[in-house]
């Protein structure tokens, strides 16, 4: 059974302070400290010429063998210029390859390369590593529901981005 959802309320301590809360764990998590550490403990020396951004979009790349580039803009839940703009510093750094599709040869796709793939797997590792220690803090039951909550977070702020008045 889904759980009952009602509209928020400032005037009640209870979401006013819930609200707080969640705004200051979003900024922190954004922009503390810890976060710069762990950046660069993920990325380590092998990735000083990427940014965060290009290297979600290395993550995405893996997952397929290749990919349309208006398919990886979505998955990556960004504008397709901005996609465009990572994969052409992948393929800078020689982490991306572009090709035609075998069916459409109209169609550009692009994929990993094996040093990409390298790189990935590497970074991976790293970040396996402090998934599981950050796990660790919480009950089997807590992770769990923790990871159905940032779950629904995101989806909720997905569909809250459709429906901002545009500016």
């Amino acid at each position: 059974m889904a759980p009952t959802r009602t509209a928020v309320d400032f005037s009640t301590p209870s979401d006013r302070d819930a609200a707080v809360k969640i705004g200051a764990a979003w900024r922190d998590l954004r922009r503390g400290a810890s976060n710069a550490a762990v950046r660069d403990y993920f990325y380590g020396n092998e990735t000083e010429t990427l940014d965060a951004g290009q290297m979600d979009t290395l993550d995405v790349l893996v997952h397929r063998e290749s990919w349309r580039m208006s398919d990886l803009a979505e998955a990556l839940r960004v504008d397709p210029s901005t996609a465009t703009r990572a994969v052409q510093r992948l393929l800078k750094e020689h982490l991306a390859e572009r090709h035609a599709d075998a069916e459409d040869g109209r169609v550009v796709m692009v994929r990993a390369t094996d040093e990409g793939r390298r790189l990935h797997q590497r970074v991976d590792e790293r970040r396996g590593y402090v998934i599981t220690k950050l796990m660790s803090a919480f009950t089997v039951e807590e992770r769990t529901d923790l990871a159905e909550l940032m779950s629904r977070f995101v989806r909720a702020l997905d569909d809250l981005v459709k429906e901002l008045p545009k500016s």
